[in-house]
């Protein structure tokens, strides 16, 4: 038995196509997913445009942002049956000896492997997942919204445990994709003042976070950031996909201020970081997420204290895929999600 697959060939940009490829067998402790419906990320059209950073094991399936129902349990699963609605983590292969996931902090095992990179993803009717990284979807929250679970544990892994937000806070995110747009609508739910910088090009992504409550700006946020007492933002959010953005971060903030960085940039920085030394401020890392991560972001989407309607900007059967990604590369919506049939 076979289904179609979006799958990423090889390195060079373009080499994205669909194929049929065979129903997964699983392990004794995996299940099999009947995939719902998929997000398109974009680690997805990177991998698709070439200008991704990241080692690929080529071919490999696309897709990490999935849900599903149950169809088939491994021997070993106890706590899933058949029929579950359940969405995935994205730590598809972990090493349980290393200290970080003996920690509990499996997102930081150097070993780990993902979903549309590592190991095959979810642009595919079916797909295999360890049953340790499931997470039960509760009533009443439409998959095409729970396949969004991944992007905004992002965010709140950045803005909630790895920033220090206090209600009353000023807080700057920089760049205005999907990622920065959640970071925003986290820290309005953390009780700050929100603005979400962008480009001339990214109005209509501004326009959106208005939505969550946030100011949108394009170019030079510095008046907003120094308005309070002219020191500058409390903190800084970059969730931009370049290195540059750090400098402008470093000049936002207020002098013993933070800045959560969760936005990859492969570009060197080629500038002097002696002002992050002398304003003393706190440069944090963020990448991924973990369990606990995700059953806070599922109970913050089935009380619709987060919304990612706003974002949603449609839904195509898979074998449109590449709609979907130009739609999204072009800015013409801010998520795309895929429909496998």
């Amino acid at each position: 038995m076979s289904a179609a697959a979006v799958v990423n060939y090889a390195p060079q940009a373009g080499s994205v196509e669909l194929r049929d490829v065979p129903r997964p067998e699983v392990g004794a402790d995996d299940v099999l997913l009947e995939v719902a419906n998929v997000g398109v990320c974009g680690s997805d059209l990177h991998q698709w445009t070439a200008d991704h950073s990241w080692p690929v094991n080529y071919p490999v399936i696309l897709g990490h942002e999935f849900g599903g129902r149950i169809v088939e349990v491994g021997d070993a699963v106890q706590s899933w049956q058949v029929g579950d609605r359940v969405v995935s983590e994205t730590a598809a292969i972990i090493d349980p000896a290393n200290p970080m996931t003996r920690q509990g902090r499996y997102n930081l095992d150097p070993s780990r492997k993902g979903f549309g990179y590592g190991v095959d993803g979810a642009m595919t009717k079916w797909v295999r997942v360890p049953s340790r990284i499931l997470h039960a979807v509760p009533e009443g929250l439409a998959m095409q919204h729970a396949c969004l679970t991944e992007p905004c544990c992002v965010a709140y892994n950045a803005t909630v445990r790895n920033a220090r937000i206090e209600p009353g806070d000023r807080i700057v995110v920089l760049g205005p994709g999907t990622i920065g747009i959640l970071c925003a609508a986290m820290a309005r739910l953390c009780g700050a003042e929100v603005a979400l910088v962008g480009l001339e090009s990214d109005r209509k992504r501004l326009q959106i976070a208005k939505e969550y409550g946030c100011e949108g700006i394009v170019g030079d946020a510095t008046d907003w950031a120094r308005a309070r007492d002219g020191l500058g933002c409390d903190g800084v959010i970059d969730a931009a996909g370049a290195s540059i953005t750090l400098k402008l971060a470093i000049d936002l903030v207020r002098p013993a201020g933070w800045i959560s960085k969760v936005g990859w940039g492969p570009q060197p920085l080629n500038f002097n970081l002696d002002p992050l030394v002398q304003k003393n401020v706190t440069l944090q890392g963020s990448f991924s997420h973990h369990w606990a991560i995700w059953e806070r972001v599922l109970a913050l989407l089935a009380s619709g204290q987060l919304d990612v309607r706003p974002i949603l900007g449609g839904v195509w059967p898979l074998d449109q895929w590449q709609q979907a990604f130009e739609k999204m590369h072009h800015g013409e919506v801010v998520k795309a999600v895929l429909e496998p049939v």
